[in-house]
């Protein structure tokens, strides 16, 4: 398990980790931001300044041209629907504005509004708290007009912006379609970007293994040239005595009768010796070289060894 811990531990710790969780937080930021989350009311609030509920009878074209850029939203919902909840759903996306929510039936409306300015301080507490009990003073008149109760409800926007009350500055929306697709942009960037490490780990992979497997099979190849070349020249070892004998002058006996013995192609057992021993030396040196150029493949130097291992034991015989 500690092999396994610091082998996590080492891949948590590289750059592309920490640059992994940077994209993957600023995609998860955007998303949140942007309302991916929110439901068919909160998604319309957020680019817009009215939203009215399945049934309700509202023109939110004519209504959104009444309240223009004001920071103010408009929500009307059907009968008995859960006001101070609605508020709490929209709190996100109606964030810097002031929530009116309206409902009504066939005598009265009922209003309840929400501040969604930042502030905590008591004053800021106490304007929203006056903000949200006169945002709606006036529309009980209008129970089967409702234009004309929003444009009440600006005008008491307007009353509250000229005594301070609420900020005087028109909203702006910022649209999500821009944050999912960076939020996309982020996804896609840690995708491609683990694609990327996978495929270049592969890559790697697959040539440390060719590698290996060259290596392998060059030591292996090298291996039996050894043994070839070491029996040539456990065979020139053995040889040697009789050959310093035969170029003697004096030399008697059988080493003497050796030595004018011919060999191949009529040449003397000397003369043969030499020039086998002249083509061992010239192994090596073309072994050596191939070393030098990283050759994988000693299997013709083998076969040259093993030829001159032959004439050797037929020069023997």
């Amino acid at each position: 398990m500690t092999g396994i811990g610091n082998k996590i531990r080492n891949v948590l710790l590289t750059p592309f980790a920490f640059a992994t969780l940077g994209c993957l937080v600023l995609a998860g930021w955007l998303l949140w931001t942007g309302g991916i989350f929110d439901d068919a009311m909160a998604a319309k609030v957020r680019t817009s300044s009215v939203y009215a509920a399945p049934g309700v009878n509202l023109d939110t074209s004519a209504a959104e041209k009444i309240i223009g850029n004001r920071r103010l939203v408009v929500i009307m919902l059907e009968p008995g629907a859960d006001l101070g909840a609605t508020c709490d759903k929209v709190k996100r996306a109606a964030a810097g504005t002031l929530v009116l929510l309206i409902t009504s039936d066939a005598y009265n409306l009922d209003t309840f509004g929400c501040g969604q300015f930042s502030g905590d301080d008591d004053k800021d507490f106490g304007q929203a708290m006056v903000a949200e009990s006169t945002i709606g003073i006036g529309i009980d008149d209008f129970v089967d007009r409702p234009l004309d109760a929003i444009k009440v409800v600006a005008v008491n926007y307007d009353q509250l912006v000229k005594a301070g009350i609420i900020p005087n500055d028109a909203r702006t929306i910022s649209p999500s379609l821009p944050r999912y697709l960076a939020a996309i942009a982020a996804v896609v960037a840690v995708l491609a970007g683990a694609a990327l490490l996978y495929a270049a780990s592969r890559r790697a992979g697959r040539l440390t293994a060719t590698r290996r497997a060259r290596r392998d099979e060059a030591t292996d190849s090298r291996t039996v040239l050894s043994a070839a070349a070491a029996v040539v020249a456990q065979q020139i070892i053995d040889l040697d005595p009789v050959y310093a004998a035969s170029v003697k002058p004096a030399s008697t006996g059988k080493a003497r009768r050796r030595g004018a013995a011919t060999g191949f192609g009529g040449r003397s057992f000397a003369s043969e010796y030499r020039q086998l021993t002249s083509n061992y030396t010239s192994l090596l040196d073309d072994v050596a070289a191939a070393d030098r150029r990283d050759e994988t493949d000693f299997s013709p130097f083998t076969e040259r060894a093993e030829a001159l291992a032959a004439k050797f034991r037929a020069l023997m015989a």
